[in-house]
């Protein structure tokens, strides 16, 4: 038992409550204090643990024994005062060990939710240097992470990405900003297919072809909690080979000047 103010302030306390008894039982009719012992040994339970909720408890047991003495007309004690006395060991001992027990039980579960936390936040910082886009939606499908690829490859802004936005949300933001290299006659019925794929867990992969000439390949994960994962794989390299090597030139000019290597271009064109 580490020695602190946490530590001896319950132990202090309870002393400082009997002998406070004892000085006013000379002059007044004084209450037994046997409930508040019990009081400030829960209070040193939860402060500090089981040691010093039990080192209360003595203190107390010993507190009561000197009050009840201090009541006798003789010598010794009845056998009323040793039945008070053993109830109050006993109450004293079982607060101590069940505020301890509960408080050793609070610091587990803050240590547990702190190192889940930061396990959040190194895989969270490992999913952003990746460039496949990744999102995880909950069981209303909206977002609760969106990695740094995906808003760059939809270009979306930091403050939406952080607002929990629904998937369909998402994908009307690539509609507006014409991401899709779709017909506009055509995007509505993209739009219902990929939501109806992320509401029932297809994980059948489609590629998605962008605008700018990238190529995504979507696949959707159903997660055990109800949640979905979303993944977009660049496959530009992979799925453009059969293009015209004529456009070899276009594709190199979609290469990302900020050199995330985001955009690949066309190795047979080459």
């Amino acid at each position: 038992m580490r020695l602190g103010w946490r530590t001896i302030s319950g132990p202090a306390l309870t002393a400082a409550t009997a002998l406070l008894a004892l000085l006013l039982d000379r002059h007044l009719p004084v209450p037994s204090p046997a409930p508040l012992f019990v009081c400030i040994v829960a209070f040193a339970g939860s402060l500090s643990g089981f040691a010093s909720g039990l080192t209360s408890a003595a203190i107390a047991v010993i507190g009561s024994a000197l009050f009840f003495l201090n009541h006798r007309a003789v010598p010794g004690y009845a056998t009323s005062d040793l039945v008070r006395l053993g109830m109050l060991a006993i109450t004293a001992a079982g607060t101590a060990a069940i505020t301890g027990l509960m408080r050793q039980r609070l610091l587990d579960a803050f240590a547990l939710e702190r190192r889940h936390y930061a396990t959040a936040a190194r895989l969270s910082a490992a999913l952003d240097q990746v460039d496949i886009g990744i999102v995880l939606l909950d069981a209303e499908t909206r977002a609760e992470f969106i990695n740094r690829a995906f808003r760059d490859y939809f270009s979306l802004p930091d403050e939406k990405a952080e607002s929990r936005p629904p998937f369909i949300a998402l994908m009307y933001h690539g509609r507006d900003t014409g991401a899709f290299e779709l017909p506009q006659d055509e995007l509505s019925a993209f739009i219902a297919e990929r939501m109806e794929m992320v509401r029932i867990g297809d994980a059948t992969p489609i590629n998605i072809k962008l605008s700018n000439g990238e190529v995504l390949r979507f696949v959707c994960a159903a997660l055990p909690d109800g949640g979905r994962m979303l993944s977009y794989t660049p496959v530009t390299d992979l799925v453009r080979h059969s293009d015209a090597p004529s456009r070899a030139d276009y594709y190199r000019s979609l290469r990302d000047p900020t050199g995330r290597n985001l955009i690949r271009y066309l190795r047979v064109a080459e």
